[in-house]
């Protein structure tokens, strides 16, 4: 039986469904969002981050938006921002910062290796 997720993560995943099918993982004491299968966001404190990379992370810079730092007082970040406050109360405005989250995730997935066959 899956664990049950905080009102915060199923909030957002209801409103973020349009994406796709929209799930949530618990996770190092927080949770993944994952949309069809593939990690987007991470909630860590009831704090939405959501996966950026090089192309996207500007956005968040510019409005001054920190990422994610597991360790507290460590130089460490991940590669997920917060959305501005403004996103949470407006689900058009989450679904704009989530859909390149969602798009990042796929350009950047890890797939498996394949396995080798050995003769």
């Amino acid at each position: 039986m899956a664990a049950p997720v905080s009102d915060f993560v199923r909030l957002l995943c209801e409103t973020m469904a349009a994406l796709g099918d929209v799930t949530a993982r618990r996770m190092f004491g927080g949770y993944g969002l994952y949309c069809d299968g593939v990690i987007f966001a991470i909630v860590a404190d009831e704090t939405l981050y959501l996966k950026t990379d090089a192309e996207t992370r500007p956005a968040y810079e510019a409005l001054g938006l920190e990422p994610f730092r597991p360790y507290p007082g460590k130089s460490t970040a991940m590669p997920y921002h917060p959305p501005p406050d403004s996103a949470l109360d407006d689900s058009e405005e989450l679904l704009a910062w989530a859909r390149p989250a969602v798009a990042v995730a796929f350009r950047t997935r890890q797939t498996p290796p394949t396995p080798r066959r050995r003769g």
